[in-house]
Parts: C-alpha cells; sequence; structure tokens
C-alpha cells in the first residue's frame, strides 16, 4: 500500500507562487506516474500535471508555462511549483500516484488565491 502526504499549501495573493510537495511511501512499483489533481468548490476533480517515473511531464492547458511539476526519485517525492496564481487556481489539490498496483491518493491540500 502507498501513502501519499501532501505539504505546501496556503493562501497568497494573485500573482505570487507556491509550492506543493508530495512524498510517496509503501509498496511503489514500477512503472508509475504522479499526478495533481485539483478540486475546486462546486467543481469535479480535475488533472493539473503529470509526470512519468522517466521525467517526462504534461499539463493542463490552463497552467502550462505557470507550473513546473518535478520528481525526485531518490526521495519519491513530486513538487508543483506553482507560479503566477489567479484566483482561479483556487482548490483543495491532490497529489495521485498511478502504478500496476492501482491508485494511490493524497489527503489533499488547501489553495487559496485571494486578494
Amino acid at each position: 500500500q502507498v501513502q501519499l502526504v501532501e505539504s505546501g499549501g496556503g493562501s497568497v495573493q494573485p500573482g505570487g507562487s507556491l509550492r506543493l510537495s508530495c512524498a510517496a511511501s509503501g509498496a511503489i512499483f514500477s512503472p508509475y506516474v504522479m499526478r495533481w489533481y485539483r478540486q475546486a468548490p462546486g467543481k469535479q476533480r480535475e488533472m493539473v500535471a503529470g509526470v512519468t517515473e522517466g521525467d517526462d511531464p504534461n499539463y493542463d492547458a490552463s497552467v502550462e508555462g505557470r507550473f513546473t511539476i518535478s520528481l525526485d526519485r531518490a526521495k519519491n517525492t513530486v513538487y508543483l511549483q506553482m507560479n503566477a496564481l489567479t484566483l482561479e487556481d483556487t482548490a483543495v489539490y491532490y497529489c495521485n500516484l498511478q502504478s500496476p498496483a492501482g491508485n494511490s491518493w493524497g489527503q489533499g491540500t488547501q489553495v487559496t488565491v485571494s486578494s
């Protein structure tokens, strides 16, 4: 079983930055993909960014050029650097790990962008 622990959420003004972290522990089987999702109030959960074990990132169009996902394989930790944040980025952000053993989710971390 995989455990995912997120950190780094908080409140920031529009245009600001935050860095989220997600540390994975437990039985992690290769190949795996780690992703960040977010869910705003009243909306469905959506994929924000993902990175393969081979360090190949992909992004939703809404965050392309502003967010950067990176993976530290030695630490089994994925990061999400979020720059130029807007009000629309306000959501609970969830970490996800997908592997041959299945899907695992973190508990979520709140990101609030407000002026």
